[in-house]
């Protein structure tokens, strides 16, 4: 398929996604599954369009002056895949399956608008209401990490220390790309693709079936290292869903002591039991049932709540979540927030940690949960984030935000990870 056949199957996902309210993902599966015809590049092309579009949505919209299918579309590749309009006209030019070419309307605005001049919501790539949000959180750069939440993503992997080391799988994955991270010292990055570009598949390597990294962005490779798991420590993952941190804090720990993963909706924990034994991790139990949970409770050298979220931080892997976020939806996650909170305490030992972590980047998940946390219980101090963050991290000052209350946050712009949100609280002995 030529550049035009892509753009028209991405706004009819477009619009399939716009009419039917339906994830990204579901819906460049039925495209895929009713058109067989579509090789393999093609179908990573459209993906790619279909999700710079999502990303750009109300910069692309606007610069083409209306926000359809169509618009953020063209948009998308003028923001992300570096066409001009003209360029556009003639790449679509003659091809059948192509949409029509750029209207003089859709040429006159794309003429007459610069980016630099729109709304600050514009720039950012969010909707209005969370506009109050980002600039809560992030003050005078809310309108650059908004807009760095919609940039695309790089491709992370973790090593599993207890199968290899970073040398040894960089060698592995050469040829990819792959360069040691920035901040977590078993992280490795494959940079975000360009234009019609896909990652490679990392998942069908021989390494990774042995079990040697696993596919985790830096930030959670980052907050998981913050909890400080150690050898011979009785660690609760109390929220643990897939299980990518609890594996990563039971290689922090040696295969040594016991880490219980738990998740209060047994469905989530399905893919960590292939991890497990992929990985050859020895000292994680599964944990289902309240009955099982009850022996731990004040025995806990760490309890990690991963705590369910709006997710705003991962708006560059799933650009679609925002533009289906309401007030609403924050809301419900807030009260989630509270409970967990509430019911991971009683796991903590005199003396333990629990420690607070979201993928969001709004202080209402973040910095007010674990105030009012602090309200509700007065046997829990933060600890000191910033020798914490110094001391796992040295050299790197400069690459998280550390609250004046105790907290740590990370975020595209500041930090180059997905966003994220970590706070350590240590019990009173």
């Amino acid at each position: 398929m030529r550049l035009g056949g892509r753009l028209a199957a991405a706004i009819e996902v477009l619009e399939d996604i716009g009419r039917r309210h339906r994830p990204v993902a579901d819906a460049l599966k039925d495209w895929g599954l009713s058109h067989r015809f579509a090789g393999g590049g093609d179908r990573a092309a459209i993906g790619n369009i279909v999700y710079d579009a999502l990303r750009h949505k109300r910069s692309a919209g606007w610069l083409l002056g209306e926000d359809t299918p169509r618009a953020i579309g063209f948009g998308a590749l003028l923001l992300e895949w570096g066409q001009t309009a003209q360029s556009l006209n003639d790449a679509l030019e003659g091809d059948k399956f192509a949409p029509p070419l750029l209207t003089a309307a859709e040429l006159q605005a794309i003429a007459e608008r610069r980016l630099a001049d729109a709304p600050g919501a514009i720039r950012a790539d969010i909707p209005d209401w969370c506009a109050p949000l980002f600039e809560r959180a992030f003050g005078p750069t809310w309108v650059d990490e908004g807009a760095a939440l919609a940039t695309r993503p790089p491709l992370d992997l973790r090593v599993n220390t207890l199968q290899a080391d970073r040398v040894k799988v960089l060698a592995e994955l050469s040829g990819t790309g792959a360069k040691p991270a920035a901040i977590a010292p078993q992280g490795i990055r494959i940079p975000p693709i360009d234009g019609d570009g896909r990652h490679p598949n990392v998942q069908a390597e021989p390494a990774f079936q042995k079990g040697w990294f696993e596919v985790q962005d830096e930030g959670s490779q980052v907050v998981a290292a913050l909890a400080g798991a150690e050898a011979g420590m009785q660690v609760l993952d109390f929220c643990a869903g897939a299980g990518g941190k609890t594996l990563a804090l039971s290689a922090s720990m040696g295969n040594t002591g016991q880490i219980f993963a738990h998740d209060a909706e047994k469905a989530r924990l399905a893919p960590i039991f292939d991890r497990i034994r992929r990985s050859e991790n020895r000292n994680i139990q599964i944990v289902t049932k309240p009955s099982e949970l009850a022996p731990l409770g004040s025995h806990m050298d760490v309890v990690l709540v991963d705590a369910p979220c709006t997710g705003s931080g991962t708006w560059r892997r799933r650009p679609d979540a925002k533009w289906r976020l309401t007030q609403r939806q924050l809301d419900a996650r807030k009260g989630e927030q509270s409970t967990i909170l509430d019911a991971a305490k009683t796991y903590v030992k005199s003396g333990g940690l629990l420690v607070y972590i979201t993928c969001s980047v709004f202080d209402e998940e973040n910095g007010e949960q674990v105030a009012a946390f602090l309200d509700r219980n007065s046997g829990f101090v933060p600890v000191d984030h910033r020798a914490l963050w110094d001391g796992r991290f040295p050299g790197h000052a400069a690459a998280a935000r550390i609250g004046v209350e105790g907290d740590i946050s990370l975020s595209p712009a500041l930090s180059g990870t997905d966003g994220f949100y970590f706070c350590a609280l240590r019990r009173s002995a």
